[in-house]
């Protein structure tokens, strides 16, 4: 028996972290991440805070500017944050918020009856995340203003001057200490504040560039709130009745907004807020707008004869297929649950939300009865592609081609059976199949090779992509099963790897498999397990030395450091490598490099497959006109 090691453990090693100090310690427990997600969250909690103010009613205009030095000003026309001293701490009441966790009028002390913001930890963590921090308020006919560094105050609180307008400015620039980055995307905060302007009608926000390289200016004023922000989702899509379908309403204290289009798609877009934060896992304001939308569509196709008596009644999948919504509710006290805190667990919130749908679906059938048989054969139509693919599947099963035993014979399976360990690429042609097959490590790498481009399922409904044989190979490999069946815990690899050549139909096959994972398989992505390989772009030779580059910028890098009589081949195709090369450069995990998809913005992904792959050309053109410019490297 070994003696044990004597450790000096005593009160000496406790560490007690003084003010902001745990923040800037583990960044990470306060906003998720130091990338370049955590960096703009930092942005969102200053404007959450002027949107409590909106919510409350004190403020119509919030002015967001990223600086020339990459900074950033919110400022709103609020009530401006109190100035009076706090009695606890004998402290002005605006420094005490910026530098005291969870203070603030949010936590039970009467300053709004409804706030945002997922961590509720707001301006005290940007404080301490920051190089510096200025905050201006405008309040009782002055202008105060007080200074920050990294969490502590550096100028006390002073009046600069008169003013006879109210409201809140603060400039802060993130401290390049915490985060990986520090240069704002202009792009990403444009997302989510059209998000904000669309849950929160009537507010104005703007977005100004100030940086020499991108200057540019956005405004978002939506009067009509969600129904906007529905018709703003469908603009590339068709819809089969002109009129958003809308309703609002307040019951005990609880306020619920619903706005709902159908279109001619297969695939159902429902998105859910709660005190304007993106409930991603739904919760029990989808669950009473589901059960109201089944409820309501089924009563009102017996009623008018769409569904005769011996006909069994439409599943909610059915009636879902093509619908765009979004559910808003906003309640005093959120309770939030699920793995990322993002699923509400209010239970009466339920009743609510079923209540307001329920009158809302059946107030517009009934006075819009032409848009109510359209809905309603849209409904039946797919409750018929879902039995022919339901009946596809049984055949299937019969023959052997979807029992858990039985793999697609274009499978190169792995030995390991523990999915955490495994693998399996999906691979452009029998040609870089070939190669895959023979330079993986046959124990943890599985190899899928696909013929051709699969079917694109944005313009197909689910008999369609049931039947086709590229899908069904992907469903039966992975073992998780799609649709209704879907179940991620039978997931048979942990990294599905796309893998696809370097041109134009290479990223044409990436799209069609990602939107093919978006619409039918979405929590592959959302928990982490498609990636995507990035194989060399280039080979370079000088006598026997062989290196790989996988940008343009790596292979200059590259020539600079090689000087002449190099040989440079450019790999137009993974089919080109030899087993060896492919397993170097692309699939052993000690030199590969991989990229893990992600779902940072749910309503923007859905946007953006719509356009790319949905029906309507001119919504694709405009794109690529837009984005043109931004392409750095294209195969001709």
């Amino acid at each position: 028996m070994t003696t044990p090691v004597q450790n000096d453990y005593n009160a000496e090693q406790i560490q007690v972290l003084e003010g902001l100090e745990p923040v800037r310690k583990r960044p990470g427990m306060y906003i998720g991440t130091t990338s370049l997600r955590g960096l703009h969250h930092l942005v969102y909690e200053i404007v959450d805070n002027s949107i409590d103010e909106a919510l409350a009613g004190y403020c119509s205009h919030i002015d967001v500017v990223i600086g020339a030095d990459n900074t950033i000003m919110v400022s709103d026309n609020g009530r401006g944050m109190p100035v009076d001293m706090h009695t606890k701490s004998n402290k002005p009441a605006v420094e005490v918020i910026h530098t005291v966790l969870h203070a603030g009028g949010k936590f039970g002390g009467g300053g709004y009856k409804v706030s945002g913001g997922l961590h509720g930890v707001g301006a005290s963590v940007v404080n301490a995340l920051s190089e510096w921090m200025i905050v201006e308020v405008k309040r009782n006919g002055k202008i105060y203003k007080i200074e920050f560094s990294r969490g502590k105050t550096t100028s006390e609180l002073s009046i600069i001057g008169e003013t006879d307008e109210t409201g809140s400015k603060t400039t802060f620039k993130p401290d390049d200490i915490i985060f990986d980055e520090t240069v704002f995307d202009f792009q990403t905060l444009e997302y989510r504040l059209r998000e904000m302007a669309f849950l929160n009608k009537g507010i104005k926000i703007t977005l100004t560039d100030e940086r020499i390289d991108s200057a540019k200016k956005s405004v978002f004023y939506y009067e009509g709130g969600i129904k906007e922000f529905v018709a703003y989702l469908n603009k590339n899509r068709t819809s089969i009745h002109d009129n958003v379908i809308y309703r609002e309403a307040q019951i005990d204290g609880n306020t619920a907004e619903i706005a709902v289009q159908y279109t001619d798609g297969y695939t159902e877009n429902i998105y859910t807020f709660a005190n304007n934060i993106n409930t991603h896992e739904g919760g029990t304001h989808l669950s009473g707008f589901k059960s109201a939308l089944t409820k309501g569509i089924n009563d009102y196709a017996r009623k008018k004869g769409f569904l005769k008596e011996k006909e069994e009644n439409l599943t909610g999948e059915d009636i879902r297929e093509g619908i765009t919504a979004i559910i808003s509710v906003k309640l005093s006290e959120p309770q939030f649950e699920g793995q990322t805190k993002t699923k509400l667990g209010n239970n009466d919130i339920r009743g609510v939300v079923e209540s307001i749908a329920s009158d809302m679906f059946s107030e517009y059938l009934e006075e819009n009865p032409n848009e109510g048989k359209v809905i309603c054969e849209k409904c039946i139509r797919a409750s018929k592609a879902r039995e022919a693919a339901r009946k596809a599947r049984e055949l299937t099963r019969r023959k052997g081609l979807l029992d858990g035993m039985t793999l697609p014979g274009k499978l190169a399976d792995c030995s390991e059976r523990d999915p955490s360990k495994t693998e399996v690429y999906i691979v452009e042609g029998d040609s870089a199949g070939g190669s895959a097959k023979q330079g993986r490590d046959r124990a943890t790498q599985a190899i899928l090779p696909l013929r051709g481009k699969i079917l694109n399922v944005e313009k197909a409904n689910f008999s369609r992509i049931f039947n086709s044989a590229e899908i069904r190979a992907m469903i039966t490999a992975f073992g998780c099963g799609i649709g209704d069946e879907f179940d991620v815990e039978k997931l048979r690899y942990h990294k599905i790897m796309i893998m696809t050549d370097a041109d134009v139909d290479g990223a044409h096959i990436r799209t069609l498999l990602l939107t093919f994972f978006f619409r039918y398989m979405r929590p592959l992505i959302e928990e982490g397990y498609i990636y995507i390989a990035q194989p060399p772009l280039y080979k370079i030779s000088k006598g026997k030395s062989i290196q790989y580059a996988y940008s343009d910028q790596e292979l200059q890098k590259i020539l600079e450091e090689s000087g002449r009589n190099v040989d440079i081949q450019r790999y137009k195709g993974l089919g080109e490598m030899n087993p060896e090369q492919l397993w170097e450069t692309t699939m052993d995990p000690e030199a590969r490099i991989i990229l893990r998809v992600g779902i940072d913005d749910a309503v923007e992904a859905d946007m953006i497959f719509s356009t790319l792959m949905g029906e309507k050309v001119d919504p694709r053109r405009e794109f690529i006109e837009e984005n043109a410019r931004y392409v750095t490297n294209l195969d001709v």
